[in-house]
């Protein structure tokens, strides 16, 4: 694979639907995908918003039905996008067509390096990914789990990839799944408390637009104040909750409903679904 520039070398994003088009944005954000992106959908209608982009040949399987080998045919970098379900029978299709030496980055929830390899071949560079949604807007976390395969090249040039949508952390694939209840499940954490601080504003007698919008604004703001300073957010916490005040009246009420046991059980359910996943149920 060709990492002498700061180029990436050609890529192949088999399913972009809402997560592969979100890398694929960055991707072409980002500039560095100069040697071409080539994606997959299976109608017209997905793939021709895409086939706009600088740089990115679209392909509808629908009218291509050999589209996903062409694809994966010049690509040194394979993205595997497709729902968990579908993804042995396209790796049984993809697999006669891989370049030598490409590595296969999976997207799919659940789906194990194992599963991979045994359709791929004991020795084929796979990279289990797990990137969570504000890769829409360039914000993402994004976990990367290397299988045995897989050499510190191909590790830097996947790792560039998915920088240009937000921020990589390598793990352990027997990390992978517990980092998908915190960074993959979180954002949907946060938008349910942005649902339930809007509902206490509309109960204090607040418009729903006005009830929106603190409470979007309120964590808008203090996420931006957290990155900003560099500050821990217990200490942040601190210096909003002055003793004897309003706040640190409603944090106690917070404490005692035990939010720490609540979250806790929350991300222990979501790594027990991980599992049941993993194990095809």
């Amino acid at each position: 694979m060709r990492t002498d520039t700061p180029s990436l070398p050609h890529i192949a994003i088999i399913g972009a639907g809402s997560m592969g088009g979100a890398i694929l944005q960055g991707l072409v954000r980002s500039g560095l995908a100069t040697a071409g992106v080539t994606v997959t959908n299976r109608t017209r209608a997905k793939a021709d918003p895409l086939a706009g982009l600088e740089g990115v040949t679209s392909i509808a399987l629908e009218e291509t039905p050999d589209g996903n080998a062409r694809a994966v045919a010049s690509a040194d970098i394979v993205l595997v996008g497709v729902k968990p379900v579908m993804v042995p029978d396209l790796l049984r299709e993809l697999a006669p067509h891989l370049r030598p030496g490409a590595v296969v980055v999976s997207l799919a929830a659940g789906v194990t390096i194992a599963t991979f390899e045994s359709i791929l071949g004991e020795g084929a560079a796979v990279i289990r990914s797990m990137p969570n949604t504000p890769a829409i807007v360039g914000a993402a976390v994004t976990g990367l789990a290397a299988g045995a395969g897989v050499s510190a090249q191909h590790l830097g040039v996947v790792r560039a990839l998915f920088e240009t949508v937000g921020t990589v952390l390598e793990v352990p694939e027997s990390q992978i799944d517990a980092l998908s209840t915190i960074s993959g499940s979180g954002p949907a954490y946060f938008f349910l408390l942005v649902e339930e601080f809007t509902r206490a504003a509309i109960g204090k007698g607040f418009t729903e637009a006005d009830a929106r919008l603190m409470a979007e604004q309120t964590f808008i703001g203090a996420a931006a104040l957290l990155a900003a300073s560099g500050t821990d957010p217990a200490e942040l916490r601190r210096r909003v909750t002055s003793p004897k005040g309003t706040t640190e009246r409603a944090i106690d009420v917070l404490q005692d409903a035990r939010l720490d046991e609540v979250f806790e059980r929350a991300t222990d359910a979501a790594l027990a679904r991980a599992r049941e996943l993993a194990a095809g149920a």
